[in-house]
């Protein structure tokens, strides 16, 4: 048997159960480092191979026939074997290694963790990181993660685990900039008449957390006099004068410490914010995957996130 015959099928399963999960050949691409075309020739020799089609294939929506749903579940019970003897193996070793892929709010991620996560890499030589950016919501059907940080509540599920890491306190700031020529708001209803920086998410602008006068938590949605849809952006619009924002302090805090940004109305700021560490469900973390979880929630104890 040549070695063309053993690799090929493990990759094309390897292919067909990345874009099973993300129910895209484009997404599943881009997870793998190939070309959409690649990806869809594999599964196509696959599918040829197994003298049946995998996916109901349309200019809109991919998803699997019947199948393809049973090859799926069959292909998982042999990953999850794969797996169990590649934890076997690893939980050897005295020195965490192999591929993790975090995925992580996109200012907090780029300022606040990917310091921490490279330094930790750094250290482990053997350790290797994929790192991604984004602010969505979870899916735990599409995850394409082995961990991943988000704020907020997190909805009930069976299918993801969360640690909790440091809670983050939500601030208003502003350049020194804007309030000299804008003034500085004293009062809830201030900000009315101010020009706020607001996150854009999904065709609509998001709402602010704040206390009021009676000191109850509400949602407040601030006149949007800028709407941005990334974090980095919505920072830097901040620091060059354009408006308010109100973002995590631990994010801000280079900003804060050197007076670049000043945080206004402290009496408004809300209760801190839950901050989690995520991963699918699985029998059996990789010891990599555990080694990062348990130095993250290290570090959180420690004060680094706050």
């Amino acid at each position: 048997m040549t070695t063309q015959t053993v690799s090929d099928p493990f990759r094309g399963i390897v292919y067909f159960t990345t874009a099973a999960r993300a129910q895209s050949f484009t997404a599943a691409a881009e997870q793998l480092g190939i070309s959409k075309s690649a990806l869809g020739k594999s599964i196509a020799k696959l599918e040829s191979q197994l003298n049946t089609s995998l996916f109901h294939r349309t200019t809109r929506k991919l998803s699997l026939t019947t199948a393809g749903e049973a090859y799926l579940a069959s292909c998982q019970l042999a990953i999850d074997t794969l797996q169990a003897a590649e934890l076997l193996l690893q939980s050897k070793l005295s020195q965490p290694s192999g591929r993790v892929r975090i995925d992580m709010p996109a200012a907090f991620g780029r300022s606040v963790m990917m310091p921490v996560l490279l330094g930790m890499a750094q250290r482990y030589t053997q350790l290797q990181l994929t790192l991604t950016f984004n602010d969505k919501v979870i899916d735990p059907m599409d995850a394409g993660f082995d961990l991943a940080i988000r704020f907020g509540p997190l909805k009930d599920s069976t299918d993801l685990v969360a640690k909790a890491l440091t809670p983050q306190t939500l601030v208003l700031a502003a350049s020194p900039l804007y309030l000299h020529t804008f003034g500085t708001p004293k009062a809830l209803e201030d900000l009315s008449t101010h020009q706020c920086i607001v996150a854009w998410r999904g065709g609509s602008s998001l709402s602010w957390r704040l206390k009021n006068a009676a000191g109850q938590e509400h949602r407040f949605q601030p006149k949007a006099f800028h709407q941005i849809s990334d974090g980095d952006a919505m920072v830097a619009a901040c620091v060059a004068g354009a408006g308010i924002i109100q973002f995590p302090q631990s994010l801000l805090r280079p900003y804060l410490d050197n007076g670049t940004l000043l945080q206004i109305l402290p009496e408004l700021t809300p209760s801190p914010t839950e901050l989690n560490i995520i991963w699918p469900r699985t029998k059996q973390l990789m010891p990599a995957v555990r080694f990062i979880v348990d130095e993250l929630v290290q570090l959180s104890d420690a004060g680094t996130f706050s």
